[in-house]
């Protein structure tokens, strides 16, 4: 048989619900930061050798249409020749080479701004000294293998992305508080639950396609008209704490089992959504049709 929370003094309740926020938020922001650090749009982060020099690199994968990016490296000597190489992701365009220019303690060159949704690929390659073993010029690259893949989007007003990730934030924050008082069988798991829907409604349902709007030229890519990830995963989000809501009610009433455990698994599928990386399979200009000439908002599609 469960222990219900309603069976503790107020004072053990209080202390109880206390220890649970701090759980709640902790949970959160870790899920919060794992989601962050893994997207693909989170700068690469590594360390390239040079000789017997180290060295820590942060290459960005998202930038804002209408102005040049730069990317950089802390500088490695002047032994050393860099180049900057870059094409638009996913075409059969050659290589672009830029050489890398020293600016105080740092080798930088600059990306061309591209279209809403549009993509570039790059990567470094630095030429040295002569190699002791084959007396050949080293070279090394950066990264090793794989090249970079950044994004870029149209910039979105400080006013709607601003509530936009506050709020989101707070969804996952409630929505595991949610989960907490369920499992505890807590009464106020449903004004959390309805306070979580809310938080959906207006951060997800409403200010994210305007976040998209501003950012992409389209409010809404995902179900039924397309497959964009991030606004499928809104949706299952929100459509998740609709039935919560809908099966816990809105009165005083003892909280039944079953409801408890239909807000658990809302909750778990909340939790479990979210950590799906944030923007894989979102947003992608299809630079065939550009050449092609469709205009670029025309030719947005996910990838």
């Amino acid at each position: 048989m469960s222990i219900s929370m309603y069976e503790f003094s107020p004072r053990a309740q209080f202390w109880g619900g206390l220890v649970l926020w701090i759980i709640a938020v902790v949970l959160g922001l870790s899920a919060m930061l794992y989601q962050r650090v893994t997207g693909p749009t989170y700068p690469l982060r590594g360390q390239a050798e040079f000789e017997q020099q180290t060295v820590d690199y942060r290459l960005p994968r998202t930038a804002t249409t209408g102005q040049d990016t730069q990317v950089s490296l802390p500088d490695v000597g002047y032994r050393y020749e860099g180049k900057l190489y870059f094409k638009r992701y996913k075409t059969e365009d050659p290589l672009t080479e830029v050489a890398l220019r020293l600016e105080g303690d740092k080798l930088v060159a600059e990306l061309p701004s591209q279209p809403p949704a549009g993509k570039l690929e790059y990567y470094m390659l630095f030429t040295g000294p002569l190699s002791l073993q084959d007396w050949r010029p080293a070279e090394v690259r950066v990264p090793a293998e794989e090249n970079v893949v950044i994004r870029y989007k149209g910039a979105v007003p400080a006013v709607i992305l601003a509530p936009h990730v506050i709020l989101m934030i707070l969804v996952v924050i409630f929505g595991i508080r949610t989960l907490l008082a369920a499992l505890t069988n807590r009464q106020e798991m449903r004004i959390l639950a309805w306070i979580t829907f809310w938080l959906m409604a207006v951060g997800g349902m409403i200010l994210g396609p305007a976040v998209q709007q501003y950012a992409f030229g389209a409010a809404w890519t995902g179900i039924p008209v397309g497959w964009d990830l991030t606004d499928n995963k809104m949706l299952i989000m929100f459509l998740c704490w609709l039935v919560a809501i809908a099966v816990l009610g809105r009165g005083r009433s003892r909280i039944r089992p079953a409801q408890r455990w239909v807000t658990v698994l809302v909750a778990l599928v909340m939790i479990v959504v979210y950590l799906i990386p944030h923007s894989m399979y979102g947003s992608e200009l299809d630079y065939s049709q550009v050449d092609q000439g469709v205009p670029p908002e025309q030719a947005i599609g996910q990838g």
